[in-house]
């Protein structure tokens, strides 16, 4: 009898840096999987560490940034024209300005699906920070990042991704857009846009609407609802007393993870965080 072994896991990460990313919360997540599910979804799915950590075999992932999704799309359809496209680009503060500011002009209208993406790529690389962030105009505004040699492409992983995201439902949609598609026993984990834990930390550029209170009311609805079907999930945010308020009713774990947003890296600790799930 011959026995067939199952092939292990090609390892894949994130494509791009996020503000809030999990990379470093990734034991913490682990740890409060729920033991089984059905279909893998997730609305915020930013730089999607626990997603390119999972690698679910059936999944939904979306958000709302359109830029983003399109880099997912098209790393899924045509990621062979998306390496060769990143090999033009130029780590120096001159480009980057150039790069950065077509979005200002009439000429990034006319930009390929590939060309935004590899954009996309190149300016989370070489900015500072990784950051994405854009103005009321949605022009994209981070500064260059002087960093000597950043690695713009890691064609291995970014074919590895490729591979994933062929079993990927992938949407530009509203995070309620899942309750479309939730059924019993599916997983959903929630990645969004953190409440402040004060006026000057409110940091909610992705999308040219932001992430205001009441997303954050409208989100917990989902939950609720999500609850009723029988589905499950787990949400990530910060500790703060109106995230406590609102998820009451859901078992709440406090989790620590260093966040690298502020530009004084002195300031730069262990913040309180909490993942909040209904299993």
């Amino acid at each position: 009898m011959v026995v067939a072994l199952e092939q292990p896991k090609i390892k894949t990460c994130p494509i791009v840096k996020w503000a809030g990313g999990k990379r470093q919360l990734m034991f913490d997540l682990l740890d409060n999987m729920p033991k089984s599910y059905n279909r893998y979804f997730e609305p915020f799915i930013g730089g999607g560490a626990l997603f390119f950590e999972l690698q679910p075999q059936n999944a939904y992932i979306s958000d709302r940034n359109e830029e983003l999704i399109n880099l997912y799309s098209t790393l899924r359809e045509k990621v062979c024209e998306l390496i060769e496209d990143l090999n033009k680009h130029e780590n120096s503060r001159e480009y980057f300005l150039k790069i950065r500011n077509i979005d200002r002009s009439k000429e990034y209208k006319k930009l390929s699906n590939i060309q935004r993406a590899s954009r996309f790529i190149y300016l989370n690389k070489t900015c500072f920070n990784g950051l994405y962030r854009v103005n009321s105009q949605g022009h994209f505004n981070v500064p260059f990042g002087n960093y000597k040699n950043p690695k713009i492409i890691d064609t291995n992983n970014l074919i590895h991704c490729s591979g994933l995201l062929q079993k990927t439902q992938i949407e530009h949609a509203d995070f309620s857009e899942i309750l479309h598609n939730v059924q019993k026993g599916d997983f959903v984990y929630f990645d969004p846009p953190y409440v402040p834990l004060n006026q000057t930390s409110n940091f909610t550029s992705y999308t040219i609407d932001g992430f205001d209170k009441d997303m954050q009311f409208k989100l917990r609805d989902v939950c609720d609802e999500l609850d009723l079907r029988g589905a499950k999930f787990m949400l990530s945010n910060s500790d703060t007393k109106l995230v406590n308020e609102l998820y009451a009713n859901y078992e709440i774990k406090k989790v620590f993870a260093s966040r690298a947003i502020n530009a004084n890296g002195r300031s730069r600790g262990k913040i309180a965080e909490i993942l909040v799930k209904n299993y």
